[in-house]
């Protein structure tokens, strides 16, 4: 009998392990990137455009990847040069990945009781109350003084280029007009975006010229600066430095203060003299031998890692790709680590210290995975005690809080209800974002997912710099998650999270996503494709994603909707039904891959992949 049952169980998984390749083996919409030389990926055609040039020029991976920067900066490609820079670098050199920190701070005034005051329950989504310190402009001057060849002259040429007038993109373009009436509040945004005022369209109309004279103002402003180092017998790191100072403590930062503060906003000229980029060990664990990268608690990367943990506990030869049974686990995995998330990340450069090493353990992911209940969905997924499996045992100090939680009613927390097919209003949830890959042929990787300063953004006066909204991703009290709380010179818990794999000691993948609070859902899942089911990386970013929205939302008012899960549209109707009984509430979108660009580093050949998701207007060149 014994044996006839495991004869049964080997059936069951071997059908199972042959279903995905009907489901997935197919042609892909974009086709592969081959290349030898270098790779660049990004958000857009023109700025991965604007990679391929630095490419030809002679540059490394971190000159072309900052070139990309600039230019989606400028392209608002879900970003401006007021928002915030993550990345995480591979150094041939040292043979280690470095992580990037340039995420902005909340301004002086900005605490919980100045927020509560006003009668908010988050600080604002939208205005110049909304903006944390720029960081992208530092985080990209570091990555090219540290680690790059080229000078910024010749990095911002592109971007200088599209200031003077690019050819802006329908997809930008109508968000402009979607947000003109909160634009038309900030008179510096008005004049920038609103090219046809008084017209029945006032944003930009596709393919018309964009021209931002203000900002090729203040990138010609760094460029002399630069120039004038140089002059001076400044090497090109000291004066690429100096550039970072003039933007920092010099004309552009006293402009930058006093347009904001007209506008009603915080950052005053110590606040930005204050910041600066870290550049930091990342968090790592190993998922059956390939050592996985991500930066560490003042962003959400460690999700994934918590969900590898995870993942490795179950017997993945009989979760068959996209059943209603790995669909399943999946959403309880990544409910888990978002409990945790959602309680215990922040910056780890302000007390308390965040329990990561427990967080990360193994043993932790053995405990938590054996809370899954695999015939339904858990709507209340709380927080664990990672404490205990800290390196030095301690108390948890706020299971009070964990405690109060369990007592909510969760039945009076419904999801938004739709007819199948219908989509939810889900803008705030994938707020910001876009991606940058590059790799080259000496070794040099860079995996960026810079945001902020989206449109609509407040534009700080004739600097022509679109301000960060990350605020809004702080809470106001501690019983929400006490590593969190809002103060001057703490940094938001963002959403952005790079990522990059080594197998054998050698670059394995490189992959970074947009989308807000599904990036690091959408990245387990293109890494499992890869790893698991044996997708190559085309495939894997095209693939079909479920996403949870089972967690609090890092925008907005931070909204949760137990149960309620994305789905691909050609999702069979036997799957779905299963998902319903389990307590899902279904969303069904065409596409669910992304955007997702990444690189796979194939070392029995000697050459490079790139993937380009089908889902927006990414786009990668290579050679």
């Amino acid at each position: 009998m014994k044996h006839a049952a495991q004869t049964k169980l080997n059936l069951i998984c071997l059908f199972t392990l042959l279903w995905p390749a009907l489901s997935w083996s197919q042609s892909t919409q974009k086709p592969i990137l081959h290349a030898k030389e270098w790779l660049a990926i990004t958000g857009k055609p023109l700025g991965a455009t604007a990679g391929a040039k630095i490419f030809t020029q002679g540059g490394n991976a971190i000159d072309a990847s900052c070139a990309m920067l600039a230019a989606t900066c400028t392209m608002w490609d879900v970003l401006s040069w007021g928002g915030e820079t993550q990345a995480l670098i591979y150094n041939p050199k040292t043979k280690e990945v470095i992580g990037i920190n340039a995420l902005g701070v909340a301004p002086t005034g900005a605490t919980a009781d100045f927020f509560l005051e006003q009668g908010m329950q988050y600080p604002p989504q939208y205005g110049p109350l909304a903006a944390v310190t720029p960081g992208t402009a530092g985080g990209l001057l570091t990555m090219l003084a540290e680690f790059g060849t080229m000078s910024l002259q010749q990095i911002l040429a592109p971007a200088m280029d599209m200031a003077q007038g690019y050819p802006i993109e329908a997809q930008t373009a109508d968000r402009i007009e979607q947000h003109k009436e909160k634009i038309k509040a900030w008179p510096y945004s008005k004049a920038v975006y609103l090219t046809h005022l008084g017209e029945d369209r006032e944003a930009p109309h596709e393919g018309e010229l964009f021209v931002q004279k203000d900002l090729y103002n203040t990138l010609q402003k760094l460029v002399d600066e630069e120039a004038t180092a140089l002059k001076a017998g400044k090497s090109r790191k000291e004066a690429i430095y100096a550039a970072y100072d003039r933007f920092y403590k010099g004309d552009i930062a006293e402009e930058l203060v006093r347009a904001t503060q007209e506008q009603g906003g915080l950052i005053t000229m110590e606040d930005l003299a204050n910041w600066k980029v870290h550049i930091e060990k990342p968090d790592k664990v190993n998922y059956k031998g390939i050592d996985v990268y991500k930066l560490t608690s003042w962003v959400q990367g460690p999700v994934m890692l918590q969900a590898l943990n995870m993942m490795e506990q179950l017997d993945m030869e009989c979760l068959s790709y996209n059943s209603a049974k790995y669909m399943h686990g999946l959403y309880q995995v990544m409910n888990l680590a978002f409990a945790d998330r959602d309680f215990y990340y922040g910056d780890p450069y302000f007390a308390p210290d965040e329990p990561m090493e427990g967080l990360l353990s193994k043993a932790y992911a053995k405990e938590r995975i054996k809370q899954i209940g695999w015939d339904k969905n858990n709507p209340h997924t709380l927080p664990g005690d990672p404490y205990p499996h800290q390196k030095t045992k301690s108390i948890n100090p706020y299971l009070k809080y964990i405690e109060q939680m369990d007592t909510v009613d969760v039945s009076a927390i419904l999801p938004i209800q739709n007819i199948e097919g219908e989509e939810f209003p889900m803008e705030d949830f994938y707020s910001g974002t876009t991606s940058i890959q590059a790799a080259d042929k000496d070794g040099w990787i860079v995996s960026i997912t810079p945001s902020g300063g989206w449109v609509p953004a407040v534009i700080a006066g004739k600097t022509g710099i679109g301000l960060s909204q990350r605020m809004q991703s702080f809470v106001l009290n501690e019983s929400e998650n006490p590593y969190n709380v809002v103060e001057p010179g703490k940094r938001p818990r963002a959403t952005l999270t790079p990522s990059m794999a080594l197998k054998d000691g050698k670059p394995y993948l490189s992959f970074a996503i947009q989308g807000g609070d599904s990036q690091d859902q959408n990245s387990l899942q293109f890494f499992l494709n890869m790893v698991e089911y044996e997708m190559n990386v085309q495939e894997a970013v095209e693939a079909a994603n479920i996403n949870s929205f089972q967690m609090k939302g890092s925008f907005g008012e931070h909204e949760i909707r137990p149960g309620v899960m994305l789905i691909r549209a050609d999702t069979p109707s036997w799957t779905r039904r299963s998902l319903k009984k389990m307590g899902y509430t279904l969303e069904v979108r065409d596409r669910t891959s992304g955007p997702m660009n990444a690189i796979f580093f194939d070392w029995d050949q000697g050459t490079m992949w790139g993937g380009s998701s089908n889902y927006g207007e990414d786009y990668g060149i290579g050679w």
